[in-house]
């Protein structure tokens, strides 16, 4: 088969649609296809053979098959997880009880921790002890490892977590526990904290090592199905995983480090809209995605996602490298109510996918965002979604006047308005968390949109942050899909070493480093990345001495004093950025040692094939559209047909087949040569 005829296919499952892209021959091409919440591979298939049809190749073509999943996500959120043993050091059975001191409202006395992932029945102790530098201050009683086994033989445990005191420093204790149980004939999946997250803090870690255990079968279920639903359909590629940090990794590493796929989808966004911002000439923006029950939310400095290891999903903080996305229930298919103090609310409930929106015309009865829109003008009733669906404008007309417009005295329009204004507030918010609260300003920053949700709102979103462009990707309503294409394969490692940093050598961060660009080699080789497409990329996470959390900061290819000397001062630049001080007298504290190892992919081109349409043929009609408030003659526009550096004044809307472009009256927008629309934002008079 000639390699121009192989198809890349990136898959990501929404919580409204499954979106497929396809590359071939150098042209994109996309499909929706509604989600399948119980079963999310059965969407997939539907989703890759309605591409396979109508796009006209064969399953055996496929050459590339990237998935972003919401599988771990949703099982986290709906304490779906397989049913899991702890086993851990003499003295710590609570640590998934205690938790973290804080509370998320210190005024709130009556507040609840987070269900833990292992209950107090499943959870066993082993005699052992190591110190803080792992040397063994009591050895491991062999005899209580075989007595928790003989509990557990009869029990339904499908998977064991264990998490030993100081094991980051000194693995052998945990290594000997699973042997034990093994031994005793418990062929179950197994977790240990010296492979999952050998770093401090011993809540975090216990709970990424429970977490792991508990989506391990799940994730094992969800991959075997779709695997064999694919190689029956007669795709023989391996299947790749998005993992929350923005890489790729096999479908069999994915099985193993399940925690490692929580912010899939999102991250898969993040990757996607950083390489759209990069070809548009923007190194630092804020990256949108609003779909149809969340908007994510994220900022990529110098080109790069910011990643972090403080992420939190739902109630839980996870301690693993993910691309740092803020999350809010704001997407197309939130919910609009009434408080018990008569305010308009947007969220975070959502209609989702079934029986979602009013208007899908599947049985939905409450107002949402999406209805709010369509009673603007800004979606086209006879054209929605492409045609897939039938918008039922008077049904989302009589139940928004019914459940909300007559108890706010207003009309329906102001309603509707309303709603949009709600939304637009809660996601500036978010947009804020991760700017602003972090020592951004917005007002140098672009903002990518996407999502089927997000070229909607994002213009007017922009103009109350001023920030002064927005980037609206041609394949902005599938852009998590498209990612899984762009992104490198990426293995994170790392270790604790809590130590003065002035009593580390660089040999011995040497030897730390060169043992992780080992593994690092062997993995990436085994994706099939050949010698110069492998980079590593080191970090030191610092402190100063005395203080509970640290900053990553860059470390140098090789490190001699001179170069641990520019590591310290990065880290007082870092600090002093972050936090509007640092104190470059103070002595700093080496927590962790890190190194990612990063396969390079060719990217796809994305250049747009250009319309021969003038701007006059892609108008498709004019008509009503409100903007705060009111009423404008909105010329809109069939967005594949508009030429390339096609000016756009607004008011004006760009129909897309998988998203709707709102440019709000005194805005501007210009075609770029990849097909992306390019929106210059004026603030108000």
């Amino acid at each position: 088969m000639n390699s121009n005829d192989t198809v890349r296919v990136g898959v990501d499952i929404g919580g409204t649609f499954t979106d497929i892209v396809t590359v071939r021959d150098g042209r994109i091409e996309v499909t929706k296809t509604p989600s399948t919440p119980d079963a999310p591979e059965n969407g997939v298939m539907d989703g890759l053979e309605k591409a396979c049809e109508r796009e006209g190749w064969e399953f055996d073509s496929v050459s590339f098959l990237g998935h972003g999943t919401t599988v771990a996500t949703n099982a986290v959120l709906e304490q779906t997880w397989a049913e899991t043993a702890l086993v851990t050091t003499v003295g710590f059975r609570d640590v998934l009880e205690i938790g973290r001191q804080a509370r998320p409202d210190i005024y709130d006395f009556q507040a609840e921790k987070p269900t833990p992932f292992v209950p107090r029945d499943r959870r066993f102790e082993v005699t052992e002890r190591l110190d803080e530098r792992g040397q063994v201050l009591t050895a491991l009683d062999e005899e209580s490892v075989q007595a928790i086994a003989e509990r557990l033989t009869a029990s339904e445990v499908e998977s064991i977590a264990v998490a030993l005191l100081f094991s980051f420093e000194n693995a052998a204790h945990e290594e000997r526990v699973r042997e034990l149980l093994q031994e005793a004939g418990l062929d179950l999946t197994y977790s240990l904290s010296s492979d999952v997250l050998p770093e401090i803090r011993e809540y975090e870690r216990t709970l990424v090592t429970a977490m792991n255990a508990a989506l391990k079968p799940v994730m094992a279920r969800y991959i075997g199905n779709l695997e064999a639903e694919t190689a029956t359909a007669g795709i023989d590629t391996e299947l790749t995983i998005m993992q929350s940090n923005g890489g790729i990794i096999a479908a069999d590493t994915a099985r193993e480090r399940a925690v490692r796929t929580l912010l899939s989808g999102p991250a898969a966004g993040v990757q996607g809209a950083t390489a759209i911002a990069e070809r548009c000439g923007f190194s630092d923006v804020i990256t949108m995605d609003m779909g149809g029950t969340s908007c994510d939310v994220s900022l990529v400095e110098g080109g790069d996602p910011l990643v972090s290891t403080d992420v939190e999903i739902g109630e839980y903080p996870i301690g693993v490298p993910m691309i740092d996305v803020h999350t809010i229930g704001s997407g197309g298919g939130s919910i609009a109510w009434i408080d018990p103090g008569g305010a308009l609310r947007v969220g975070p409930r959502s209609a989702g996918a079934d029986p979602g929106p009013i208007c899908y015309g599947r049985g939905g009865t409450e107002p949402t965002v999406t209805d709010a829109q369509l009673l603007l003008g800004r979606l086209n009733p006879s054209e929605f979604l492409s045609g897939e669906l039938d918008a039922e404008t008077e049904d989302v007309r009589r139940m928004t006047e019914q459940k909300l417009a007559d108890s706010l005295g207003q009309t329906i329009e102001e309603t509707a308005q309303g709603i949009v204004d709600v939304a637009n507030a809660n996601m500036q918010r978010a947009l804020r968390v991760v700017s602003v609260e972090r020592g951004h300003d917005p007002r140098e920053f672009g903002l990518v949109a996407f999502g089927g949700a997000g070229p909607l709102h994002a213009c007017e979103i922009a103009r109350e942050l001023e920030i002064p462009q927005v980037i609206i990707p041609r394949t902005a309503g599938v852009l998590s899909a498209l990612g899984l294409l762009v992104s490198d394969v990426l293995y994170d490692y790392s270790t604790s070493r809590v130590r003065p940093l002035a009593d580390v050598t660089p040999t011995e961060l040497e030897q730390i480093f060169e043992d992780f660009e080992e593994r690092g080699h062997d993995r990436l080789s085994e994706a099939g990345r050949l010698a110069d497409e492998k980079r590593f990329e080191r970090t030191l996470d610092l402190r100063y001495a005395g203080q509970s959390f640290e900053l990553s900061v860059p470390a140098g290819n090789e490190l001699d004093e001179a170069s641990l000397d520019a590591v310290r001062e990065t880290f007082h630049a870092h600090h002093e950025q972050r936090y509007g001080h640092a104190y470059p007298e103070e002595p700093i504290e080496l927590v962790t040692v890190r190194l990612r190892a990063r396969g390079l992919v060719t990217q796809p081109d994305l250049t747009a094939g250009g319309s021969d349409d003038s701007l006059v043929d892609a108008c498709k009609e004019i008509r009503k559209v409100i903007y705060d408030g009111n009423a404008h003659e909105t010329r809109i526009y069939d967005r594949t047909k508009l030429p390339i550096e096609a000016d756009v004044s607004g008011p004006a809307i760009l129909e897309g087949s998988e998203s709707t472009v709102v440019i709000p009256p005194n805005q501007r927008a210009r075609v770029d040569g990849y097909g992306n629309v390019l929106v210059e934002v004026f603030p108000d008079d």
